[in-house]
C-alpha cells in the first residue's frame, strides 16, 4: 500500500515499528512537491509517480565505497529514504513546499532495561511469541524455509517452531562454508533432532553460464545495492533451490538491537585508542585502502562493522565522491560518553545490521518475490526483550550476549554455543574475484559511475595486491569484490 502527503495537509510524523522489522521508504524528490511512503520499496519503487531511471545519489555511493553503508535515512538514491530503527520523520508543509525534519533516537538504552530482580526472563513465553513472530507472517500456501545455522538465533526459532508442531510445513536450510568455519553438520543435526527437514546449500567458486544468469536475475530485481560480503551466494541459492523463489523466507536476523551487541577484546583496546588516532584523518586523502594505516585512522565509530575504501582510493574511482569522515566522526562525538556496549549498538545494529546484513536478506528476497520473515523483529518480541535485565542478556566481563538463548538451547535441545564458539557464515569472495576475474573486471569496465582510468589504477594495484598474502591481500579481494557489486548493481538494476 502506498500513502500519499501532499502540501497543506495536516503535519505529521513518520517513522518504523520499534526494532525495525518493517522499516518505512520515503520517496521525497528535490523539488518537494509530493511524498509517497509505504513499507514496501517494490511497490514503492513500481508506483508510477516515481519516475524512472531513479537518480544515483553521489553522497550515497561515497558512503558504499567507504563504508560499505549509507547510514539511514540517506540511501544510494536522491530521493528515496529509509524509516528504520529509532528514526522519525516530521513532515509538514512550509512555503508551499512538503518539508521533513529527520531525527534519530536509538530506543535500546541499557540504562530503559529494568532493574536485576524485577523480572525473570519466562522461556515458554519467549518461544510461543517467537512461533506467534513466524507463524503469522507465513502464507501457508507457499513453502517455508529457515536460514539455518549452529547459531542462537536461527535455532531458537527452529525450537520455537518445533515445539508449536511446525515440523512438516518449514525447511531447514543451511549455507555449506569452507573449512573450519563450516556449520551445516551441526545444523543437519539439530533439524533430525527436531524433527525438521533439512537441505545444504553450496557455495560456488567458479561460475557458469546458468550461474551467470541467476545473478544477472538479481541485480536487475534487487532494490537497493548491498556491498555484504555474501550477496552473491543468495542468487546461486536459488539456482541451487528453486522452491525458494516466491516462498517465504525466515531469517533469524534482527535481535542484536534489543538482545545488544558487546564489543570484542580487540574493540575494548581499539575505541578508546581511535579517539586519538582519527585525528590523523588527512590521511585519509592519500592512504591506500589495503595499507596496514587504513584501519588506524577509522574514527570510533567506523570500528562498529564498517569498513571500506581509503578516500584517496575513493576520488580515484569516483572524482566527485564526499569524504565520510566527518559523518562518522560526528557520530562518534555524539556518543562520547556512552557505556561501549550501548555505543557500539546503537550503531551497529541501525545502521550495519539492518542496511546491510539484513539489507543483503531482503534484497534477495524481493529479488525472488519472497516473503520475508524476521521473527526477532517483531515488535513484541522486541519490546519483551528490550526491558530484560542485562544480567540474562550479557556479560560485560566474558563479552558474551544473549545468554539466555544460550541457556534455553543448551537446556532444551543440547546446543552448548559457549563450546561451540562463533563460527559464523563465512564466504570466500576472494576466490570469486580470482576465479572470475575477466567477467568481474568487464562489468566494473562497463560500468558508467567511474572514472575508468581512475578505476583502472586502484582496480590493477588492488589485483596485484590480492594475489599476496596477508591482510592487506584479503583487503584487496574484498574491495574489489564490492566495487564489482556495485558496479553490477548500476549496470542492470532497471531503476536507475
Amino acid at each position: 500500500m502506498i500513502n500519499q502527503y501532499t502540501s497543506n495537509q495536516p503535519g505529521l510524523v513518520l517513522e518504523s515499528d520499534l526494532a525495525g522489522e518493517f522499516p518505512l521508504y520515503l520517496f521525497w524528490p528535490q523539488n518537494q512537491s509530493t511524498l509517497l511512503y509505504s513499507t514496501s520499496i517494490t511497490e514503492l519503487l513500481d508506483d508510477a509517480r516515481v519516475p524512472k531511471p531513479l537518480k544515483v545519489s553521489t553522497e550515497g555511493l561515497s558512503f558504499l565505497l567507504q563504508s560499505g553503508v549509507v547510514p539511514p535515512p540517506k540511501t544510494a538514491y536522491q530521493d528515496i529514504y529509509i524509516l528504520g530503527i529509532g528514526d522519525k520523520a516530521r513532515v509538514s508543509t512550509v512555503n508551499g513546499k512538503i518539508d521533513i525534519q529527520f531525527s534519530h533516537e536509538f530506543p535500546f538504552m541499557n540504562a530503559n532495561r529494568l532493574p536485576a530482580g524485577e523480572m525473570q526472563p519466562d522461556e515458554d513465553l519467549i518461544l510461543q511469541m517467537l512461533a506467534e513472530a513466524t507463524v503469522s507472517r507465513i502464507d501457508e500456501s507457499k513453502p517455508s524455509f529457515l536460514f539455518h545455522s549452529a547459531g542462537k538465533d536461527s535455532n531458537s526459532i527452529a525450537l520455537a517452531l518445533a515445539e508449536a508442531g511446525w515440523q512438516d510445513k518449514v525447511t531447514l536450510i543451511t549455507h555449506k562454508s569452507k573449512g573450519q568455519a563450516d556449520e551445516s553438520e551441526i545444523s543437519a543435526k539439530i533439524a533430525k533432532q527436531l524433527g525438521f527437514k533439512h537441505q545444504v546449500l553450496h557455495e560456488v567458486d567458479q561460475l557458469q553460464a546458468e550461474h551467470h544468469q541467476a545473478i544477472e536475475d538479481y541485480f536487475i530485481n534487487a532494490p537497493f545495492p548491498c556491498t555484504d560480503n555474501v550477496t552473491l551466494a543468495y542468487p546461486l541459492y536459488a539456482h541451487q533451490l528453486p522452491e525458494l523463489k516466491g516462498a517465504n523466507i525466515i531469517d533469524g536476523g534482527g535481535n542484536d538491537s534489543h538482545m545488544m551487541t558487546p564489543p570484542t577484546t580487540r574493540e575494548l583496546k581499539v575505541l578508546p585508542l581511535s579517539k586519538l588516532t582519527h585525528y590523523a584523518s588527512f590521511m585519509r586523502h592519500f592512504v591506500k585502502s589495503e595499507s596496514l594505516l587504513s584501519p588506524l585512522i577509522r574514527t570510533p565509530a567506523e570500528w562498529c562493522g564498517m569498513s571500506g575504501l581509503s578516500f584517496a582510493d575513493t576520488k580515484k574511482i569516483l572524482p566527485d565522491a564526499m569524504n565520510v569522515y566527518p559523518h562518522w566522526q560526528q557520530e562518534s562525538q555524539l556518543r562520547k560518553n556512552w557505556d561501549l556496549f550501548d555505543f557500539k549498538t546503537s550503531i551497529l545494529t541501525p545502521v550495519v545490521a539492518s542496511e546491510l546484513h539484513i539489507r543483503k536478506a531482503r534484497n534477495f528476497a524481493d529479488s525472488i518475490k519472497s516473503n520475508m520473515i524476521l521473527p526477532f523483529a517483531n515488535q513484541q518480541v522486541a519490546e519483551y526483550f528490550a526491558k530484560m535485565p542485562e544480567e540474562y542478556l550479557f556479560d560485560r566481563k566474558a563479552l558474551k550476549n544473549k545468554l539466555i538463548l544460550r541457556k534455553m538451547l543448551k537446556d532444551r535441545i543440547g546446543l552448548d554455543s559457549d563450546a561451540l564458539g562463533k563460527l559464523g557464515f563465512t564466504y570466500d569472495s576472494r576466490a570469486i574475484v580470482l576465479q572470475n576475474w575477466n567477467w568481474m573486471l568487464q562489468e566494473m569496465q562497463q560500468c558508467k559511475l567511474w572514472d575508468q582510468p581512475g578505476l583502472m589504477k586502484v582496480v590493477n594495484r588492488k589485483k596485484n595486491r590480492m594475489n599476496g598474502t596477508g591482510w592487506g591481500a584479503g583487503a584487496a579481494g574484498r574491495l574489489l569484490y564490492r566495487i564489482y557489486l556495485l558496479s553490477a548493481w548500476y549496470n542492470k538494476d532497471q531503476t536507475v
